[in-house]
């Protein structure tokens, strides 16, 4: 019998080599079988994204809880995500961004922006109580999605609120902060910035070693995406919880940008048991878009400036519509990111990776396929067709994200009771 079906795949293969139409149909029922099991998959699946902008998003467009704009989260054409595309892309927990930007670090003002835009997070849930449900932790996170809603829990990017008091993290974990990126686009008050050439601190600051121990104590996850290299290491050395990449993917494939992680850094968050959740903008995936993409913006801004214009003159806006029209913009695929995923599961292991996609966050830069919260799908599809088992897409989709998570909850109550 055994025998059989071996002349019987032989003789599939043969058939498939003489006849192109055959192998050409066969591949397209593959697909498409392909692409309903990732349907089912998405579906069936918890699918949390480790980082969404919508909070600032929507506080750039002036949003208010008012009757006018309480249908922008569930519906809308503008942005990355709302209600109907994410659960058509079986989204269940995204991670809603309280962002602060560098400049509340020394105009003042950053826990103030960081309460607005958890009360807009809360207000959301409170106008759509049916749709969506604030969590802070992933039990909550499972009863929200069992009654049919988007769960959000929030993620503070920049440890700027904390501002020099230590009881702000406590303050922020009652208030639903989940994790923090220690720092943004400048050196704080906490740490050194992957963007940032000042080193201020060499890593951490004597009070950023302070933070990271509260917040283990209180339950919130560090989150090393931002953060410099030496800070990076810094962290390794002094948590007693696994730490998260909440949005950053693998330096190798973007040589000499520091923002992403290299190998030696993503061994050693696995070996804390930590995830690095990818990032889906173009520019943190393949170094040669990147190149390419400031290589037309710079083009731009010459063209402007022979003509004495910025990008915000009223004048402008005919020239740079031509120019995209001449230059269109290039962009990563569905494949790249599979590419990430692949090495961090090669350096690391599949139990460490997951999904950071930065939506609403990276402009116009996220990769054909994957261009909203519809999409997931699309990537599900691709690591399918790459031979990952429906168990590694389940790790992958939350339950590695769910096991940090639930550590750091175990290490805040043994370090309250003094066990640690």
């Amino acid at each position: 019998m055994i025998r059989f079906f071996q002349l019987l795949f032989v003789g599939s293969i043969l058939l498939m080599a003489c006849h192109p139409k055959v192998s050409s149909n066969m591949s397209q029922e593959n697909d498409a079988a392909l692409r309903e099991k990732a349907n089912e998959l998405a579906q069936k699946y918890i699918i949390t994204d480790g980082h969404v902008d919508l909070p600032y998003r929507l506080k750039v467009k002036n949003f208010r809880l008012t009757r006018e704009y309480l249908g922008i989260p569930v519906e809308t054409d503008e942005g990355d995500f709302d209600y109907v595309r994410a659960k058509a892309g079986g989204l269940d927990v995204p991670f809603m961004s309280i962002y602060i930007p560098a400049s509340y670090q020394t105009n003042g003002g950053a826990k103030e922006l960081a309460d607005s835009l958890i009360d807009m997070v809360n207000g959301i849930a409170k106008a759509h109580p049916d749709k969506f449900g604030v969590v802070s932790t992933p039990q909550e996170a499972e009863a929200a999605v069992k009654a049919g809603k988007i769960a959000l829990p929030m993620g503070m990017e920049n440890g700027a609120p904390v501002e020099d008091d230590l009881k702000n993290v406590a303050y922020f974990r009652k208030r639903g902060i989940s994790y923090i990126t220690l720092t943004h686009s400048k050196d704080n008050q906490i740490c050194d910035s992957s963007y940032d050439t000042t080193g201020t601190w060499k890593g951490l600051s004597p009070f950023g070693r302070e933070v990271v121990h509260e917040m283990n104590k209180q339950g919130i996850m560090v989150d090393i995406s931002h953060v410099s290299d030496n800070t990076f290491w810094q962290v390794m050395d002094i948590t007693s919880a696994p730490c998260i990449a909440s949005h950053s993917s693998a330096r190798k494939f973007t040589p000499g940008f520091e923002r992403n992680m290299d190998d030696d850094m993503i061994k050693r968050l696995g070996e804390n048991g930590g995830v690095i959740q990818i990032n889906f903008g173009s520019a943190f995936l393949d170094g040669e878009i990147s190149k390419k993409r400031d290589e037309l913006r710079e083009k731009l801004q010459e063209q402007l400036e022979a003509q004495g214009l910025s990008y915000r003159d009223e004048a402008a806006k005919a020239i740079i519509e031509q120019f995209r029209k001449d230059n269109p913009s290039v962009y990563a695929d569905l494949d790249i990111v599979a590419d990430h995923i692949d090495h961090v599961v090669k350096l690391a292991g599949v139990d460490h990776v997951g999904f950071g996609s930065d939506f609403d966050g990276v402009g116009d830069s996220l990769p054909t396929g994957l261009k909203d919260v519809s999409q997931y799908p699309n990537l599900i599809q691709t690591l399918l067709k790459r031979g990952y088992s429906e168990s590694d897409i389940e790790k992958i989709c939350y339950k590695n994200v769910w096991r940090v998570w639930n550590e750091v909850q175990k290490v805040a109550k043994n370090m309250q009771a003094g066990k640690m």
